[in-house]
């Protein structure tokens, strides 16, 4: 430990990373598998509604997304029950329908060839921050992988199945990893589904701390370059990676079943 007493910061950074790189293995699951376990994971950190809210990735075919099947909840999907859509929401593998609602998904993978995962949901936190018509605000450190990276829609477009919805709702999201939508939920397009559900598990816990901030006081901004700083060092792939495969964990202890065919 003596001998980097001395070293930047820099130069420590860049040593974690390559320490990550070697460390952190890139996952073997499926993108079905790692779709399953997100949505158990997210079931078990509170984004549940009912039947509402949608999680998918692309599927290998061009134009195609997984998704789940409307009529299950989040804690029912497995690898083997969710759907194979086109971009019009017409099933190409799997059985029964998907949430009309999936039709601005397909407004942001077609408008944001990064994204290759979408959650989309309405937890406690995030819904009732979306009550009050006020931006995501990150102050936090644990939050900062969506620091100056949540957009925010203010109004409210209605219930999200037609094109119009699509349009805005993509539109409004533009380059950010999330948006919180007013009276509604949020959505967090990731460049992996690990990252997604990184995401989407923190954009929940920033909206519990900004509304238990809010009842104390009034909430102090981050530093610009900190924060910044924070935000790419966090949203980095194997961070991601690492992320996930903890909750991935979590969730097959809950859900043994989550990877049946």
């Amino acid at each position: 430990m003596s001998s980097t007493l001395q070293d930047s910061k820099d130069d420590l950074m860049r040593r974690a990373l390559d320490d990550l790189s070697r460390n952190v293995a890139d996952s073997e699951l499926t993108p079905r598998a790692k779709l399953a376990l997100t949505c158990r994971a997210l079931f078990d950190a509170g984004h549940d509604s009912g039947l509402a809210g949608q999680i998918t990735a692309r599927a290998e075919t061009p134009g195609t997304y997984y998704t789940q099947r409307l009529g299950l909840g989040f804690d029912e999907i497995t690898a083997g029950n969710l759907l194979v859509v086109d971009e019009g929401l017409n099933v190409l593998e799997g059985t029964g329908m998907a949430n009309p609602a999936n039709r601005f998904h397909s407004w942001i993978y077609r408008a944001r060839p990064d994204v290759q995962c979408i959650v989309h949901t309405h937890p406690f936190h995030v819904a009732a921050l979306s009550m009050l018509e006020v931006p995501l605000m990150v102050s936090q450190m644990d939050i900062a992988p969506l620091y100056d990276d949540c957009a925010f829609l203010a109004d409210w477009p209605g219930v999200p199945v037609g094109n119009e919805e699509g349009e805005i709702i993509s539109a409004a999201l533009g380059d950010k990893k999330a948006i919180l939508l007013a009276h509604h939920g949020h959505v967090v397009a990731g460049a992996s589904i690990e990252e997604a559900c990184s995401l989407a598990m923190l954009i929940e816990r920033g909206a519990k701390l900004q509304l238990a901030a809010m009842a104390a006081g009034t909430i102090a901004p981050l530093p610009d370059r900190l924060a910044r700083e924070a935000h790419d060092w966090t949203l980095r792939p194997k961070r991601s990676q690492a992320n996930f495969a903890y909750y991935a964990r979590r969730a097959l202890r809950n859900h043994p079943d989550a990877l049946e065919n």
